[in-house]
């Protein structure tokens, strides 16, 4: 290991030298190969997913397959132009990168060939069918257990060469013949295998934790280059370069830990939630198919597939509106919304002359979750006076020229970059970057755990917090707003934004070899901005409150201070001398040390 990482870095400054620092890195497919089926290996051809539509759910509303796919990012992840614009950026990183995302965002292309060149300028009509049902549906689990699995799977295995190491990176295992496979045990007329593995999360983790194979974790948790045409020495996602740990995430959470009653808040029908499915898929009454006499069950899968993205099924709208159904996307992105809205709970009170904000995080894995770059949630604070006038406001947002106001508030986010090391390699600056395919340090990332969290097993899945501390246990996140004299009421709000301006701009701006970039951003400008989702708000009336202000001047001065510090009361504390009420900071009708550090933090304003 010691050499390898040895050759790795004379590998790193022998390309410096030649390229004087510039991008791409001359990587290649070896370098981001990963277990599980290849390219051209053989298989019948992939369906559209029009042959499925046919029988599960193109009529009848009560067969929540079809139509609810159509309106999920799934349907459309070949469609996507922020995934077009990202994947332009990055193959002007590092050469041939684009193979891990298109393995993802369209399978078929993958299978089939299509996905080199790895820009994404083979990509066919029929590609972009993208994470379609005979794609899922071929999955095979790549764990056989016999009287478990399929009997079928142990010559799909057999034939294999690369057994994925692990669930993660899209390193599925496909039936080369068009054997579809679903949790059902009733046959249908069609060729068909019974799955368990269609019900279990490991299902989804194939393509919801990914990872940068080019880079190897050291023991002191960075990452270093390893030498170029090279496969990653392990093949295991936690040896690799973090890029999204959703799937990790939810394995290290009290769901993945024999499930959680939730009350019906995610699952349907179902109260306990245990797997991505619960949420993702929740269980519904409905048939499986529209024709003859279908059984009705009460824990069908509704094929939402939803997550947070309320946005860009309106740019795919715009942009594939002979190939696209209109109508289910638009519901869709209403999921999608109600989704977010169901996340998490709000809670905000008064104390004393702060306001006290908690977001406690109801889902399986971080608040938020997923694709890092441009994602982020944020807390807004307006405070106003018995007029209703605004007397300051915290996080604001801008909706017409899409800026955040980010200093003055809590933003929940991931942000990467890169070290030293990769700075020097490419030209590139030192720290927070959205170079995806080269990034290679997590700088922040203070997103809210879910339950179940701890801090050394969520390092060792490479997504423990940064520049933000939470405690073991720990599934909220507590803020604290300071309230401006003559605040009578206050409005606490939640935002959620797929992609910030910040990201688009870059896509846009950073992009040198197509136009993926200026379509994003046009498309972004026509479909208002990558607009916020409103996930929770309260309303909290705000009692009269001292601020320290003892001469009333309306600022907190040198006088404030002499006085306040003749008003400390003491561990005992005792009743209050009417001249020192302003030093009760916190109301409890006490001058005590917590009064004096709010005082501290008034003190010059």
């Amino acid at each position: 290991m010691r050499a390898m990482h040895a050759a790795a870095w004379v590998c790193v400054a022998i390309l410096a030298a030649d390229a004087r620092a510039e991008i791409p890195i001359k990587t290649t497919l070896r370098d981001f190969f990963q277990g599980g089926s290849q390219p051209d290996g053989g298989y019948d051809q992939f369906l559209h997913s029009q042959n499925c539509g046919t029988c599960h759910g193109s009529v009848e509303e009560n067969v929540r397959i079809m139509q609810p796919w159509e309106g999920s990012m799934m349907a459309h992840a070949a469609r996507d132009p922020l995934f077009y614009a990202c994947l332009a950026i990055a193959e002007q990183d590092a050469q041939f990168v684009g193979d891990i995302c298109i393995r993802c965002h369209t399978p078929r292309a993958w299978l089939s060939g299509r996905s080199n060149p790895t820009d994404g300028s083979a990509i066919n009509a029929s590609d972009r069918d993208s994470v379609n049902c005979n794609l899922c549906h071929r999955m095979v689990d790549p764990v056989y257990e016999k009287g478990v699995n399929p009997v079928e799977d142990v010559t799909v295995l057999n034939n294999l060469l690369n057994i994925p190491a692990d669930f993660s990176g899209g390193k599925y295992v496909m039936d080369p013949r068009d054997r579809r496979r679903g949790p059902r045990a009733t046959e249908p007329p069609h060729s068909f295998l019974h799955s368990p593995f269609h019900k279990e999360a490991q299902l989804c983790g194939t393509c919801h934790d990914v990872s940068n194979p080019a880079y190897t974790r050291q023991p002191d948790d960075t990452y270093v280059l390893n030498e170029l045409d090279t496969e990653h020495p392990t093949d295991l996602a936690y040896d690799q370069f973090p890029l999204e740990r959703t799937f990790s995430e939810w394995l290290a959470s009290d769901f993945a830990r024999g499930g959680i009653d939730m009350g019906g808040r995610f699952g349907g029908n179902r109260r306990v939630i245990s797997t991505c499915q619960d949420c993702h898929m929740p269980a519904v009454d409905g048939a499986a198919c529209d024709f003859g006499d279908p059984p009705v069950y009460s824990d069908l899968a509704s094929h939402e597939l939803v997550g947070g993205n309320a946005w860009v099924g309106e740019m795919i709208i715009n942009l594939y509106p002979n190939e696209v159904n209109a109508d289910a996307l638009i519901a869709g992105m209403e999921r999608a919304r109600d989704m977010l809205r169901r996340s998490l709970t709000l809670e905000a009170a008064q104390d004393g002359d702060l306001l006290r904000v908690r977001i406690i995080n109801e889902t399986g894995h971080k608040l938020p979750s997923g694709y890092p770059e441009g994602r982020r949630m944020w807390i807004q604070v307006e405070c106003r006076d018995a007029d209703g006038d605004i007397l300051a406001e915290f996080g604001g947002y801008d909706w017409d020229r899409a800026n955040l106001s980010t200093g003055d508030t809590k933003v929940y986010e991931a942000k990467l970059g890169l070290d030293q090391a990769v700075a020097d390699l490419t030209g590139l600056p030192v720290g927070e970057g959205f170079h995806f395919a080269l990034n290679n340090v997590v700088y922040k990332d203070n997103r809210i755990p879910p339950r179940g969290f701890n801090n050394d097993v969520f390092k060792y899945i490479q997504a423990g917090p940064v520049a933000k501390g939470y405690s073991d246990g720990q599934y909220w996140d507590d803020t604290a707003y300071r309230l401006p004299v003559g605040t009578t009421s206050a409005t606490v709000r939640v935002y959620y934004q797929t992609a910030s301006k910040d990201y688009i701009l870059f896509l846009r701006d950073e992009n040198r070899t197509n136009s993926a970039g200026q379509v994003l951003y046009d498309q972004w400008r026509q479909t208002g901005k990558s607009p916020p989702v409103e996930m929770a708000a309260a309303e909290v009336e705000v009692a009269w409150f001292n601020n320290g202000d003892f001469d009333g001047d309306g600022g907190v001065g040198l006088y404030d201070h002499a006085l306040d510090t003749g008003c400390m009361t003491g561990p005992v504390g005792g009743p209050i001398e009417p001249e020192c009420e302003p030093a009760d900071l916190n109301g409890d009708a006490d001058v005590d040390l917590e009064d004096w550090s709010r005082f501290q933090n008034r003190y010059g304003g």
